[in-house]
């Protein structure tokens, strides 16, 4: 699996992974610091909307000029603005409008990287699953070293060194995304109008039951799970424990998802959404521990948990992805369950705040807690979830293997 090619891309993955794991942190708390828990969750939406609004016309623009070139020019814009952002902090206080002036234009240029991502792996790898918990394991490296290291970073020198480090870290990945020798990419056919190639990704998602039964459960966990966690977690610990404490708590997180990448790596079910619907009733140890006010040790202990249901569930979830779809619409079906994942959670970013000071964010939280069991529930009831099929290695590579002269 160590390729010339996947030893670059997991280099750009795990490095600008690391400054994204630091990136919820630092806009946890700096922005938290000076307009408090309703100015995070608007900064994160600000990120998010223009991220769900372009997100299809990334994946349908990867399709045409293949996904290396569409995440190379995300790299060169978000280094502009993380850089931006740095300045802003080293020589001040920046306004709320312009952090949400930055945040939507790296939005719009993570809807324009992401779609690739999941295109790129099976350019670079032959075994997606292996490759998948690879970089997942990179990933909560990231998230155990990054939160951490930000918490650390705000306190010594302030937010301005974490936003230059995360404008480093997409530097590092541009550079290493150019440096790949690929061969041609499967591409969408030629002329056709970008609305027949978002027609064409849209039928090819719906027919698939699968694929959008997940995508309404997420859909519902956006509003209520996923939306308030930042917000109302970084306000909750950070006043009880101290600022510290929650970037350690988020390193906790990144520890439990290690531990799933590494069970992804080792174990390959037979049906591999229900394994990992089984694994995610485990994610509601997050909200849990948060709304019983848990001592230190158990928001840690949680975390952990949550992060290796969290891990297992990705990883199961990509690979599916990647090997019961073709390489030609790809890019634009991934583009269409990552938009169909994302597009409630600026919703329940933006409503915690007010939401928490009605009901209570211990309330909200517990909420949370019933809608993620709930949800695990509706994964392992739909037969067309329950019952998918992994796509053996072999059968991966001769549907790859090109055709006989």
């Amino acid at each position: 699996m160590w390729s010339r090619n996947f030893s670059l891309y997991f280099l750009a993955r795990a490095v600008s992974l690391i400054g994204d794991a630091m990136l919820p942190v630092v806009t946890a708390l700096a922005v938290g610091r000076v307009y408090g828990a309703s100015g995070v969750g608007f900064v994160l939406a600000a990120w998010m909307v223009p991220f769900v609004a372009l997100v299809l016309f990334g994946g349908v623009l990867a399709d045409r000029f293949s996904p290396r070139r569409m995440m190379i020019g995300a790299d060169l814009v978000r280094i502009a603005t993380q850089g931006g952002t740095a300045v802003a902090f080293f020589t001040g206080t920046p306004s709320l409008a312009f952090l949400l002036a930055a945040a939507a234009l790296s939005g719009a240029a993570a809807a324009m990287f992401q779609p690739g991502v999941n295109g790129m792996v099976p350019l670079v790898a032959t075994d997606p699953q292996r490759a998948n918990a690879t970089i997942k394991v990179a990933d909560s490296m990231a998230q155990l070293l990054g939160p951490g290291l930000a918490g650390l970073l705000i306190t010594l020198t302030g937010p301005g060194a974490v936003y230059t480090i995360d404008a480093g870290t997409y530097l590092v990945s541009a550079l290493a995304l150019i440096a790949l020798r690929l061969g041609p990419a499967p591409l969408a056919t030629a002329g056709a109008s970008m609305l027949r190639n978002l027609g064409q990704g849209w039928r090819e998602f719906r027919s698939r039951t699968w694929m959008w039964s997940v995508i309404l459960i997420w859909v519902v966990y956006g509003v209520v799970l996923f939306g308030p966690l930042i917000p109302l977690g970084s306000t909750l610990i950070s006043a009880r424990l101290g600022a510290p404490a929650y970037g350690w708590i988020m390193s906790a997180l990144g520890a439990g998802t290690i531990l799933g990448g590494l069970v992804a790596l080792r174990l390959k079910p037979a049906r591999p959404l229900a394994a990992g619907a089984v694994g995610m009733f485990g994610f509601a140890l997050i909200p849990l521990t948060i709304a019983l006010h848990a001592p230190l040790p158990l928001l840690l202990a949680g975390h952990v948990g949550g992060g290796m249901a969290w891990a297992f569930w990705s990883v199961m979830w990509s690979t599916s992805v990647q090997t019961q779809v073709s390489p030609e619409v790809l890019n634009r079906v991934t583009a269409y369950e990552i938009a169909g994942s994302v597009a409630s959670i600026p919703i329940g970013q933006a409503l915690a705040g007010p939401v928490a000071g009605l009901v209570g964010a211990e309330h909200l939280l517990s909420v949370s807690v019933l809608v993620s069991v709930a949800g695990c529930v509706v994964l392992l009831a739909v037969p067309a979830i329950r019952r998918l099929r992994r796509v053996p290695v072999a059968a991966r590579e001769e549907a790859l293997a090109p055709e006989p002269a």
